[in-house]
């Protein structure tokens, strides 16, 4: 496996906030100086000049009304105006008009239309005018503009949602940006809403995060601290990705302080909340790619130190100085947490609750999920968005709880919500107010239509400050006539019968699921290798389960990380493995023949090789057991017997695990026989060696016959070759015979 890898995104809020504060500065600059009526200063100080971030070659006009565009009777209406410059030319300074149209737009559609700039036959009236500076190439110029509150074209005004435009003529024609003026009503009755946030971690490609990547991200400007700083204090519905919680727990004592901290945090704010597939994983596309339900994390052992869950020493009782002296009570050893404790998100949390990527659920998908059954009962409900559902798609409001033929189902409304993610997604308070003045329009149609509580998100977007996202949060509990409500409430309400239209989802993402799940089937096979399985087959599932992410939707590089996610398991396939072998002779009538096994697992590993012989020259042992130790090469030795015959024999290799699954390929070795020379090569030394033996008898038995010959040819008596057997000549007479002629032989000399 390798390395965890960092989020996609790194923390950018330090430049953000400076950029920030110098546009604020300019925005309070301009507001701070209203005109009784129209325009303020007729010589007005530009605003820093800075980078801006629209596309190469365009510019981008920007209407932003203040307080989210609501003006209550009494109150003046205050807005900017920006011109951001990405062409290579100046924009020359420019006056700007405001203005307003007194009659208040007709329903949900028509507020589409005329913040699209599609809406032509609008009528406005001119309310003031002010002056833009000029804007250098790559920057930007902002301008506040008030309406005090007695000026006559906000007298008088009925509750409602009145059209607000502001407009300079640029060289190709009139520039104009759109936006709303929302006068709420003086009474009437209260909606409840509940406002999703999801604590997630953008996208990732590894199981958990590592204790560098917690570091980073729970640091006081950190993405997961701006999520919970943006949430702490609000009664906004929480979507924690468990994953998150789950990385800082694997790691004990050796976790950050910070993470340690934000953990605690999100354990002790009271908000509602609700869990999420582990590492916001796509269950549309499991769930197509034929799984039964979607998949879950099996095991963090591989993840996991026993000594960063040491078992705390109790601090001993002094005893009394006469008392007996006892042995010490032994500690019991450390318990890792179980899987459940790891992945645990906080109180209050709902269980069964379902996100799938936006407008992929459809109606077998909600019914297929609402099966599930839940440890305490919980109706399983899918989170899907109005724009999925007809009524939606009309432009009209869906409440939150319906139900899509016997699948309940948590409606949350389209337009409230991506004006919402784009708001909390602008760092520039001078842009943020013309996507939350969008997202108060729509909730005003919204409470005037709904008939139960209403439910929004804020999107599942990455990066955000906490003041970008509390502005978004704040803005959708302060609309008019909106109560909070938590999930429970929500999923509470009266069911409405919801119709389903317009859902795609992605054969390319579920091909892809089904592509992960195959490979981690065989990984699990491959595991029975282990004592532990669980050490290779929990961080497949969590590395599976990150890269089915909903974060990787649009995402370029997705196809790369689908990729490189499966070579690292065929690698992992591969690791374990018998080394080639070369072709041996064998020349006895038996020997071990040697072979070794590769293993680059961290882990021991426990094999059985098995060795077939193709033919009956050689008898071979047929299971030899192996434990390979880590990361090394093991030698394996095979024991085997020759019978008489020369030739060649072909051994085949296959390991396989104590499952009896096999692991790498099978192998053929070439064994050249030569042991029946050996034998033919004793038997003739043993011939050899009995000729030898006869024929030294033979020669020692006529030896002795030649020695008789002559001694009985020399005895007295033998003159008449008579000698009579078994007589034996008197030994003193032999004596004195041989004296005798020693004696005369010594008178001659």
């Amino acid at each position: 496996m390798t390395s965890p890898r960092a989020p996609r995104r790194a923390p950018r809020h330090v430049p953000r906030l400076v950029t920030a504060g110098l546009a604020a500065v300019a925005v309070l600059a301009g507001l701070l100086l209203p005109a009784p009526a129209v325009a303020a200063d007729p010589t007005p100080t530009p605003s820093p000049t800075a980078t801006s971030a629209v596309p190469t070659g365009t510019t981008v006009f920007t209407l932003s009304p203040v307080a989210n565009g609501i003006v209550n009777p009494g109150d003046a209406l205050s807005a900017s105006v920006s011109i951001q410059n990405g062409t290579d030319a100046e924009v020359a300074p420019t006056p700007v008009t405001l203005s307003l149209g007194r009659t208040p737009i007709a329903d949900r559609d028509d507020l589409g239309d005329w913040l699209d700039g599609t809406s032509t036959d609008v009528a406005l009236e001119a309310i003031a005018t002010d002056q833009i500076a000029a804007v250098d190439p790559g920057g930007f110029q902002v301008r506040g503009i008030t309406i005090a509150a007695d000026h006559p074209a906000l007298a008088g005004l009925a509750p409602g949602v009145y059209p607000l435009a502001a407009s300079y003529p640029g060289t190709d024609g009139t520039v104009t940006a759109t936006s709303t003026m929302i006068v709420p009503p003086a009474e009437a009755t209260d909606v409840g809403i509940g406002v999703i946030v999801p604590i997630t971690t953008g996208a990732l490609s590894e199981g958990l995060l590592t204790a560098e990547q917690l570091a980073e991200l729970t640091a006081p400007d950190g993405d997961l601290t701006n999520q919970l700083d943006g949430v702490t204090g609000t009664p906004a519905i929480l979507a924690v990705d468990p994953a998150v919680p789950a990385s800082i727990r694997v790691l004990g004592t050796s976790a950050p302080d910070s993470a340690l901290e934000w953990l605690t945090r999100l354990e002790s704010i009271p908000n509602s909340r609700f869990a999420l597939q582990f590492g916001d994983a796509d269950v549309t596309a499991q769930l197509q790619a034929g799984l039964p339900r979607p998949l879950q994390p099996t095991s963090f052992t591989a993840y996991m130190s026993e000594s960063n869950f040491a078992a705390p020493t109790p601090t001993p009782t002094p005893a009394p100085s006469d008392a007996p002296t006892t042995a010490p009570t032994p500690q019991p050893d450390a318990a890792l947490p179980s899987t459940d404790e790891l992945l645990t998100v906080g109180p209050a949390t709902r269980q069964g609750v379902y996100w799938p990527a936006e407008g992929t659920a459809d109606a077998e998908i909600i019914s297929r999920l609402t099966d599930i059954a839940t440890t305490d009962g919980t109706a399983p409900s899918t989170l899907i968005p109005s724009s999925t559902t007809d009524a939606g798609s009309d432009g009209r409001t869906v409440s939150a709880h319906g139900r899509v033929g016997a699948g309940e189902v948590l409606v949350h409304d389209s337009d409230v919500s991506a004006a919402l993610d784009d708001a909390s997604q602008r760092e520039e308070p001078w842009l943020r107010g013309a996507p939350l003045t969008a997202a108060t329009a729509y909730l005003a149609f919204a409470a005037a239509e709904t008939n139960g509580p209403l439910l929004v998100t804020v999107g599942r977007g990455d990066g955000r400050s906490r003041v970008e996202l509390a502005a978004a949060i704040s803005a959708a509990f302060s609309a008019p006539r909106m109560t909070p409500r938590t999930i429970a409430t929500v999923a509470a309400g009266e069911a409405f019968d919801v119709e389903l239209t317009g859902v795609e989802s992605s054969p390319e993402r579920a091909a892809a699921a089904s592509a992960l799940v195959a490979d981690e089937g065989e990984l699990a096979r491959f595991a029975t290798i282990l004592d532990q399985p669980s050490l290779l087959t929990g961080p497949e599932r969590a590395d599976l389960l990150q890269v089915l992410g909903v974060a990787w939707i649009g995402d370029t590089t997705w196809p790369t990380v689908l990729a490189e996610h499966r070579a690292a398991t065929a690698g992992t396939l591969d690791s374990v493995a018998l080394l080639p072998t070369s072709p041996s002779d064998l020349y006895g009538s038996s020997a071990a023949l040697r072979f070794w096994v590769r293993n680059d697992l961290p882990y021991p590993v426990n094999l059985v090789l098995y060795t077939t012989r193709d033919n009956l020259r050689l008898d071979v042992q047929g299971e030899t057991p192996i434990v390979a130790t880590p990361q090394s090469n093991t030698r394996v030795e095979v024991p085997v017997q020759a019978r008489v015959g020369r030739g060649d024999v072909t051994l085949t290799l296959q390991l396989r695990s104590p499952a009896f699954v096999a692991i790498g390929e099978p192998q053929s070795v070439e064994v050249n026989v030569y042991a029946d020379w050996e034998a033919v090569g004793i038997a003739a030394l043993a011939v050899l060696v009995g000729m030898l033996l006869l024929f030294g008898i033979a020669r020692t038995v006529l030896r002795v016959r030649r020695r008789r010959k002559a001694t009985d040819a020399a005895a007295p008596g033998g003159a008449d070759g008579e000698t009579v057997l078994g007589a034996e000549p008197d030994r003193a007479d032999a004596k004195a015979e041989a004296e005798v002629p020693a004696a005369a032989e010594g008178d001659v000399r």
